[in-house]
């Protein structure tokens, strides 16, 4: 019989390998468009930092995990365990920040024309590039202090840490600890509101212009589901799987901050739930399109185009 930590790796394993594999194809068909002159969409910058944003998360958090379920305790010196820790920081801030700029991009771009919001349609377009930049600058600045929380598993100062297993952060006062977890926290917390609100407003859309279709065609409706629909459900997936995931890891982060227990189930918890985002997200995107779930099963699919929640919409 399988011992805890044995059953803990194999699920660690496997959420990774499925991650890794998914944001890939999804990586591989953005760079292939990128460098063989396919047609590429306005969108395509957003998932193109997206996917990089999960990779790095997924293998930043999930490998140092994974090992340390096999057993292995003392595989990274006090550098490699701030670069582990600065590095699944920033691209988790980046993977919110992308998903909270895609959000608004889109709420932007199906507003109708009588909206306050068709006038950003044209200048939407030129920011995203400079935005998606300014946002791994942002949580690089942001994630700044987190190298200076975190020790090597063997450190021998005497300081209260939290035990990651493979590596240690160290303790302050609980007034300065919150106030560092509180600052850190901002960005994700306003993504967050941002995001929740772009998406209500495109249901909103949706909804409204879904009425309307059915009041004009009201005699002639197909049972198959319209491409309106198809954009709601996705944006709606999308979102509530991120809030739910991410609200849970902000959870778990102020209470380490805070009240510095060490339980195993805790730290096991918290990194499970901080790379389930970055691996469920690729399926949600390549669920709209078979033709690219396909270019994922056989990874041949080089002409393959992937229509974006935008031609659904």
């Amino acid at each position: 019989m399988m011992s805890v930590d044995l059953k803990i790796a194999v699920i660690f394993l496997v959420q990774i390998t499925i991650g890794i594999l998914g944001n890939f194809s999804l990586l591989y068909h953005y760079m292939s468009l990128c460098f063989n002159g396919g047609r590429s969409r306005s969108t395509d910058v957003i998932f193109r930092h997206l996917t990089v944003a999960n990779s790095l998360v997924i293998l930043s958090r999930g490998i140092p995990e994974t090992m340390a379920a096999f057993g292995l305790r003392y595989f990274l010196n006090d550098f490699g365990c701030k670069v582990v820790f600065y590095m699944h920081r920033v691209a988790r801030g980046v993977s919110i920040g992308t998903t909270c700029l895609l959000s608004i991009f889109q709420a932007i771009t199906i507003s109708p024309r009588s909206s306050r919001w068709a006038e950003m349609k044209a200048k939407a377009l030129k920011y995203i590039g400079p935005s998606t930049i300014l946002c791994w600058i942002l949580h690089m600045l942001v994630n700044i202090i987190v190298p200076m929380y975190v020790i090597k598993k063997w450190s021998n100062e005497n300081i209260t840490t939290i035990d990651f297993k493979y590596c240690s952060a160290t303790l302050h006062d609980k007034g300065t600890d919150f106030l560092c977890a509180t600052v850190t926290s901002i960005p994700d917390v306003l993504c967050l509101v941002l995001m929740s609100w772009a998406s209500g407003s495109m249901v909103f859309i949706l909804y409204t212009h879904k009425q309307r279709v059915q009041h004009i065609h009201r005699n002639n409706l197909s049972s198959r589901f319209s491409p309106e629909t198809r954009a709601t459900q996705t944006i709606l997936v999308l979102v509530s799987t991120f809030v739910s995931f991410y609200t849970l890891s902000s959870i778990i982060y102020i209470c380490f901050s805070c009240f510095g227990k060490t339980t195993w189930w805790l730290v096991n918890t918290s990194a499970l739930i901080n790379i389930c985002f970055p691996t469920v997200s690729p399926f949600i995107l390549l669920s709209c399109n078979p033709c690219v779930s396909r270019l994922f099963c056989t990874c041949t699919g080089r002409n393959t185009q992937l229509p974006h929640l935008t031609r659904n919409i």
